[in-house]
């Protein structure tokens, strides 16, 4: 999805000399999904509560594509109790994600940053697949009985992405507001240095990514 933090690592790579594609799908091929990918999407959408199959993606969208690399913006509303349940799958210890056990942490330390970031209707009710997966969400900030579907099927459709990807040959790399970086002598988070990044900041960033790619 593009928004502020992709559209400047857009320019920062283009002014690196990178070559990639920006803001792109990949198709994805049912048949690589054997039984025990389906029990680990079907195990998630029940531990969130959820009836009925598991929807699939017949696309996935990407923000940044390198070759058989791929790069993700989450956002603050994504960490959160729910994808925190996602994150249990026995999936991520089977295939061994370089961001598991930061977006744990994550979840756990940064939910109140996402009620501020989530609580509009759009988000924390999500489209009509939500309400049909798990029902009548509860009100904004409200985590007592269904709770946040828009964030529950956000939480699903991630660890979708995560199993998705692996399966199909990518390597994924998650980048995130809260991640930080040593600059200038001192630690600033990522968001902070995208949103107004000076000449030497855009040059130590794409280093920085470049070096995410090795």
């Amino acid at each position: 999805m593009e928004h502020l933090m992709t559209r400047q690592l857009d320019l920062i790579l283009k002014e690196g000399g990178a070559t990639y594609d920006w803001q792109v799908d990949f198709e994805v091929q049912t048949r690589y999904l054997d039984a025990r990918n389906k029990s680990w999407l079907t195990m998630a959408l029940e531990d969130l509560g959820a009836t009925g199959p598991y929807p699939l993606f017949e696309k996935v969208p990407v923000d940044f594509k390198f070759g058989r690399i791929l790069i993700l913006w989450d956002e603050e509303e994504n960490f959160n109790r729910y994808r925190g349940i996602t994150l249990r799958s026995p999936m991520y210890a089977e295939f061994h994600y370089i961001f598991f056990e930061g977006y744990k942490r994550l979840c756990r330390t940064y939910e109140k940053e996402a009620i501020k970031a989530g609580s509009t209707k759009r988000i924390w009710e999500g489209p009509p697949l939500a309400t049909r997966l798990f029902g009548v969400p509860s009100d904004p900030g409200d985590f007592h009985g269904v709770g946040a579907t828009g964030w529950k099927l956000n939480a699903y459709n991630h660890m979708q992405v995560d199993l998705l990807t692996r399966i199909h040959g990518y390597k994924l790399i998650r980048l995130n507001p809260y991640e930080t970086i040593m600059t200038g002598g001192s630690l600033k988070r990522l968001d902070q240095l995208l949103i107004n990044p000076k000449e030497e900041q855009r040059s130590m960033l794409y280093g920085w990514l470049m070096r995410k790619l090795a």
